[in-house]
């Protein structure tokens, strides 16, 4: 069967084209994708601007093009953080759907935690025993841990990169002090609840995925994506903690010119460093490992088990 996964996020908006069926690993065939940056298309008030919807309408028309033209049987859409915490959500979601024709569902933080930690464990296996999963995205990050498919705890927090980024440094090139204090801010953020995961025991496993855990594994050594995606790659923490000094004092084309990062991301560079820095700290993590599926494929996954079940007899 070939779906379409149409994943809006707080950065890009993603049509992933895969064929699967059940007892397989997701096969993908075509990805259509565009910066949106919609956790900064937001006014005063926390609502989508008027530009922001229509760059959002205007992909969502263009997915559904590409979605028929590569023969989807179905595509399932979902928006994530910068969509769900404006404070106009229920008037994008509107006009998305008569504009565009697609209903988008709005995932919660929890759901966005749950579905990554499916995909991870998916990927590692049983093996990986009590698994730990952590998501830097543009607008939130999520934290799920457990031994089972679906984790014994998964939460967000409003500590995504662009979202740090637009309201900590306003675009403008980080300051010692602004970087002092956010760097507080997230670890007390993330220690708040950090009892919750640790309390059953140290992870045996500890994973990442995302767009920033990668291109920061990739500045600290990592292999490049054209290596393939069974090459095993890391962040460590001693290597990160060493390189966001370095970090903090490049502009931005040198950052841009970084392996591994975009030009329209280099200024969630540094707040993403020093969120995945703060994990690694208040859990005891000396590394963690970078896996290659995340939330879509999640989506994906959990849409197949649940075809596998109706088709049961």
């Amino acid at each position: 069967m070939r779906l379409g996964v149409l994943d809006i996020g707080s950065n890009t908006g993603h049509l992933l084209v895969v064929d699967a069926h059940g007892g397989a690993a997701p096969l993908p065939a075509f990805s259509h994708k565009q910066p949106l940056r919609l956790a900064e298309h937001l006014d005063e008030g926390g609502a989508v601007t008027q530009d922001g919807i229509d760059a959002l309408t205007d992909f969502c028309a263009s997915a559904v093009r590409v979605a028929e033209d590569k023969g989807c049987a179905e595509m399932l859409g979902f928006a994530t953080s910068a969509v769900r915490d404006s404070v106009n959500a229920d008037e994008v979601l509107a006009h998305v759907n008569r504009v565009a024709g697609v209903n988008l569902a709005v995932l919660s933080g929890e759901d966005e935690a749950r579905l990554t930690f499916l995909a991870v464990r998916r990927w590692f296996g049983w093996s990986a025993g009590r698994l730990a999963v952590f998501d830097i995205g543009g607008g939130s990050l999520e934290i799920a841990g457990g031994s089972d498919e679906a984790p014994d705890i998964a939460w967000s927090l409003p500590l995504g990169a662009a979202r740090l980024a637009r309201t900590w440094f306003g675009g403008d090139r980080p300051d010692e002090e602004a970087v002092r204090l956010l760097r507080r801010q997230i670890r007390a953020d993330i220690a708040d609840n950090a009892g919750h995961l640790l309390r059953p025991g140290i992870p045996d496993r500890a994973a990442a995925t995302s767009k920033t855990f990668r291109s920061l594994a990739r500045i600290c050594g990592a292999a490049p994506s054209g290596e393939g995606r069974l090459v095993p790659r890391a962040l460590e923490r001693s290597t990160l903690a060493m390189w966001i000094p370095k970090l903090i004092g490049l502009n931005a084309d040198e950052l841009a010119s970084l392996p591994g990062v975009s030009s329209s991301r280099t200024h969630q560079i540094v707040p993403g460093a020093l969120v995945a820095e703060a994990c690694m700290d208040i859990f005891d993590l000396p590394a963690l490992e970078i896996c290659p599926w995340a939330l879509r494929e999640g989506v994906i996954l959990e849409r197949l088990d649940q075809i596998s079940v109706l088709s049961q007899p």
